[in-house]
């Protein structure tokens, strides 16, 4: 562990996964979400939407779901008007979000009272890019987001591994601190 304690150089991508899977099997769930949280964070890493979107495209659609509920809760209603706002034309910002607008909108219009939920069904239909642009908005309205992401993927750290070997250390050199603090 005391060689991820510097941050990401030199991360042996096959080594990192083997210790990532170990720590994160071993470790309280606490301190696998604060590593988590500090790699989605790392300036060393891509930016957080990206990460994000990243890790939707291979997760299950439980998975998928699961986040954009986690996405949604974090940032509020806020976030829900300004997507089903966007309606189906694409228009304005990056590749759009297509479809998502008239699916959300569905969801507010459907709910009746607490908190709508997207399903895994509905989550499968969206792109890994439409995902990147719901976690930048999220994260705009509501940074604490990023703490909610670390604490959701914290329970699915196979997804997490798929963010690569640099992103890995960065989660590994953060756990190590946690756990010797202990």
């Amino acid at each position: 562990m005391n060689q991820y304690m510097g941050g990401a150089a030199g991360a042996d991508s096959a080594r990192t996964e083997e210790d990532f899977d170990r720590v994160a099997q071993a470790a309280p769930r606490e301190t696998v979400a604060q590593g988590v949280t500090q790699a989605l964070r790392s300036d060393q890493t891509p930016p957080f939407p990206q990460m994000v979107g990243q890790m939707f495209g291979q997760s299950n659609p439980n998975q998928q779901a699961g986040m954009l509920n986690q996405l949604i809760a974090a940032a509020g209603p806020s976030l829900l008007g300004m997507l089903a706002g966007r309606g189906g034309a694409g228009g304005g910002m990056g590749g759009g979000l297509g479809g998502i607008g008239g699916m959300l909108g569905n969801l507010l219009g459907g709910a009746t009272g607490g908190q709508p939920q997207i399903t895994p069904e509905q989550a499968s239909q969206l792109s890994p890019e439409q995902v990147q642009e719901i976690a930048q908005k999220a994260e705009q309205e509501n940074p604490g987001v990023v703490e909610r992401m670390g604490d959701f993927y914290a329970q699915h750290p196979n997804v997490v591994k798929g963010l690569g070997a640099a992103a890995l250390a960065i989660a590994l050199g953060h756990m190590a601190q946690g756990i010797q603090r202990r």
